[in-house]
């Protein structure tokens, strides 16, 4: 989250007058995260986030507030939708797309627990069996044809090592053939900060703006690689054992999945770097903005290509 979109007091007064929330008593900028304008917003009646949406149109915004509706009255602990007096979810701001959600209480974490880890395994399960009902259907909007793309746009910026090493994951993902896998609706970027905790509960997982229709076990290992890794390794095996534990709990991971296992921990590692290289290289300007180091991610993808004995066998113990 960042602001891009500066709002004045007076906009989003006539913006409110829509909604039945009572009288705008405060309102601040939000610099976490990198794609969409956000605040925090306090009425007389209650406390929302107001997201402005950089890139997306209305048509696809459509898809990600019915969902977030979806899991909501599901049972998942997920930000609703505010509809307006006219029951829709979106409108705009200076003509772009703008949504108000219900803000969640607790905060996020940086070092998280094995309680904490298995909060997110079970949740995770649920959505994917749940998300399974869901009617409306999406592509990934970071799949290969934008994988392409931002190689196209950030080689020539990259080191010849970091240039070798891109080339020989993009070698390695063509030469791995993956069939069957169950598919759902994946949030695809259920990191850290992007679920909000009181203690060791789990209150709200949020900014689905990435989720899709996907393979499962890939949205697995992109919380994984964030939620379970120390520095650049599979970290703490307790609370890796906690997550995946707790996932089967709910849905068992098919034998075919953990085969893939490897795969997709290196899929979900070069779609991070990919993107936070684009944004270091081609960054876009804004009031409040927040750009994430790639070399985080790069580190990820050296010890996913380099331990694949390792990396497989938590399976032996889950």
């Amino acid at each position: 989250m960042s602001v891009y979109t500066n709002v004045l007091p007076h906009e989003l007064d006539e913006f409110l007058k829509n909604y039945s929330l009572g009288q705008l008593q405060q309102f601040v900028g939000i610099s976490d995260g990198i794609e969409n304008t956000n605040y925090f917003v306090t009425t007389s009646k209650g406390q929302y986030v107001l997201t402005i949406f950089e890139q997306l149109t209305s048509e696809e915004l459509s898809y990600y507030l019915e969902l977030m509706a979806f899991f909501s009255e599901g049972g998942i602990p997920t930000a609703h939708p505010i509809p307006d007096n006219e029951g829709k979810y979106i409108r705009s701001i200076k003509n772009k797309p703008t949504a108000l959600v219900k803000r969640l209480n607790g905060a996020s974490i940086d070092v998280p627990n094995a309680k904490q880890c298995k909060e997110i395994g079970f949740q995770m399960a649920k959505m994917h069996t749940l998300g399974k009902k869901f009617k409306f259907s999406q592509e990934s909007s970071r799949g290969e044809s934008w994988r392409s793309e931002t190689i196209e746009l950030v080689m020539p910026k990259l080191s010849n090592y970091d240039q070798d090493l891109l080339n020989n994951e993009i070698e390695y993902l063509k030469s791995f053939t993956i069939n069957n896998l169950p598919v759902s609706i994946i949030h695809a970027d259920l990191f850290r900060d992007n679920a909000l905790f009181i203690d060791d509960e789990l209150t709200g997982i949020i900014d689905f703006y990435y989720a899709c229709n996907g393979y499962a076990i890939y949205d697995l290992a992109v919380t994984v690689n964030d939620w379970c890794t120390s520095g650049d390794k599979i970290g703490d095996q307790k609370n890796l054992i906690s997550l995946l534990g707790a996932y089967q709990e709910v849905r068992t991971v098919s034998d075919e999945e953990r085969d893939c296992w490897v795969y997709v921990l290196r899929l979900a590692a070069l779609r991070f770097w990919l993107s936070r290289l684009r944004d270091k290289y081609f960054p876009r300007s804004g009031e409040i903005t927040h750009i994430k180091n790639p070399d985080r991610f790069k580190k990820i993808v050296e010890d996913r290509r380099n331990n694949n004995d390792e990396l497989m066998s938590i399976w032996n113990t889950v």
